[in-house]
């Protein structure tokens, strides 16, 4: 199916293998109601999804879950991307992963690893992932991955409790070799929404965390890049969330459901098509889901007016949604928006607590440790 003349093909493909996650962050982007291990995709369907992206002219595949190493049949996943002459890119918790299959997985052809950190204190890493023994772990998979000759982004999702030591982030993730830095500020859908008031900052710490990351870029330039996503609740202006919607990338679950963002089945009324029905590029192209928000035609004011419509493209409709109750209004990070003053008022609000007690998607998970992963 060849697309329509105004319309390009998404540079990426997030393939969220699995919901299946040792680790219980409190500001996971995951939906709230999980797909079961028993109605993932299988390996071959995986394999058509890669080959039908890459014919639309997709460049790259980023393998992410839940933690992708949950699945059995990663390596036959990677070759089968790989085969489809995508590049690689597994996000991962490192938690399932030793040196032995990382081996494999170099051999099948992966070409990059993205690495999340909690933070560089260790105590303070394990209990923001509810994991014992997991930063650890996760250090140890960091040089093993440079040492097999992987590219590596180190990702640090930062909150209250590790906003204070973003300059640390940075040299950690200098130290271990990472070519590449994702200081990204919790965006709050899902289960972080569920852990705003815990989760929140000060504008004062957001002030100095972006300050802190500035120093470290002048520091790193030439050596390190450092991508720095700011907060949406002390922002003047939105951000095009996802390039805007439809227009760059796609999401496919692990069942199979293609969503033109991470948290769009949040939005009611949307009708989301599966690779298990319909081809990927009729998905891009007519799926109502895609289509809803995709271009300017949908905006109500003051986006529908606004110079920026087709810059930032309105903003974040799942954004939207939680704090107005509307997809289609503008986003409340604008300064345009007349929800604009309640988003910061819920901002303050939360940030003035002082505690730091997440709601845990899965509790128990505190108890497991890294070694029993690779049982």
């Amino acid at each position: 199916m060849s697309l329509p003349s105004d319309l390009v093909a998404p540079l990426g493909v997030l393939a969220e293998l699995t919901h299946r996650c040792p680790l219980a962050c409190p500001y996971c982007s995951n939906p709230l109601m999980l797909d079961d291990r028993g109605d993932e995709l299988d390996t071959a369907t995986w394999a058509r999804v890669f080959s039908e992206a890459a014919a639309m002219g997709v460049l790259q595949v980023h393998l992410s879950g839940g933690e992708p190493a949950s699945r059995r049949d990663l390596a036959e996943i990677v070759s089968a991307a790989n085969a489809s002459g995508l590049y690689t890119n597994l996000i991962t918790s490192s938690i399932g992963l030793d040196r032995r299959r990382l081996a494999m997985l170099k051999q099948c052809g992966l070409d990059h690893v993205q690495l999340s950190l909690q933070d560089v204190d260790a105590d303070s890493a394990d209990h923001i992932g509810g994991y014992r023994g997991g930063h650890a772990h996760k250090l140890e998979i960091a040089r093993l991955v440079t040492e097999l000759g992987f590219a590596l982004t180190i990702n640090a999702v930062i909150h209250r409790a590790n906003i204070s030591r973003v300059a640390a982030m940075v040299e950690l993730a200098a130290s271990l070799g990472a070519g590449r830095v994702e200081i990204a500020h919790a965006q709050y859908y899902g289960w972080a929404l569920r852990n705003r008031q815990a989760l929140m900052p000060t504008r004062a710490q957001v002030d100095q965390a972006m300050q802190d990351a500035e120093r470290a870029r002048s520091r790193y330039h030439g050596r390190l890049v450092i991508d720095l996503v700011v907060p949406d609740y002390y922002a003047r202006r939105p951000k095009a969330c996802v390039g805007g919607w439809g227009r760059r990338s796609l999401n496919v679950t692990p069942s199979g459901r293609v969503l033109p963002c991470h948290a769009a089945e949040t939005i009611p009324g949307l009708t989301f098509w599966s690779v298990r029905d319909h081809p990927l590029a009729k998905i891009w192209v007519e799926s109502p889901a895609f289509r809803a928000f995709r271009g300017t035609d949908w905006m109500e004011e003051p986006c529908r007016s606004c110079a920026l419509r087709e810059v930032d493209f309105g903003g974040c409709r799942c954004q939207a949604l939680a704090i107005t109750g509307n997809a289609s209004a503008a986003d409340p990070s604008c300064e345009l928006s007349p929800h604009h003053a309640r988003m910061l008022a819920l901002a303050e609000q939360d940030a003035a607590g002082s505690d730091i007690d997440y709601v845990y998607r899965d509790r128990p998970a505190t108890v497991r440790s890294a070694a029993a992963a690779l049982r």
